[in-house]
């Protein structure tokens, strides 16, 4: 086989470099913003927990209070975002944390600013990308999932927890 002269004096490194680029990118960027136990007193803060046996999948405590604390997943455009959902024993959203995000665009949702918007919501708000919730140009998909994510679990309060 002949070589083209141009291409002999190129390093193994070079070829390489691509390579490497291309599978870190391809992984997106993961970041682990809360673990269980943070989130759990970044939203009820000084509370204890107790697990709630639901043979569902979302993972379910029941604050000291009498609140929940709910760990769910949802797709973003192509990867899990991993998020803490607080309700207040009055039924209301208390607080939401993003506690892994994964995709590499669309992480404004992490932001307080965007996630604020669920406080105080209950089941009976329309809980809708565009209506009472603001969508984030560029971050379109993983508002929507989130957003939805949210609504699914205060129907599973509504029909399941409260009672």
């Amino acid at each position: 086989m002949v070589i083209p002269r141009q291409f002999k004096t190129i390093s193994f490194q070079a070829l390489c470099v691509p390579a490497i680029v291309l599978v870190v990118g391809a992984q997106g960027l993961a970041a682990v913003y809360l673990s269980i136990e943070e989130a759990q007193q970044a939203i009820f803060p000084g509370e204890t927990f107790t697990v709630v046996e639901l043979n569902k999948k979302p993972k379910i405590w029941r604050a000291s209070q009498g609140g929940f604390f709910i760990i769910d997943k949802v797709i973003g455009k192509h990867e899990w975002i991993t998020y803490a959902l607080g309700i207040n024993p009055d039924g209301s959203i208390r607080q939401i944390e993003i506690m892994e995000y994964r995709e590499a665009y669309g992480f404004e949702v992490c932001q307080k600013k965007w996630r604020k918007q669920f406080i105080g919501k209950t089941n009976t708000a329309a809980l809708k990308l565009n209506a009472d919730i603001k969508n984030i140009s560029g971050a379109t998909l993983s508002c929507r999932h989130v957003t939805d994510g949210v609504k699914d679990l205060m129907e599973l309060y509504e029909t399941v927890l409260k009672k």
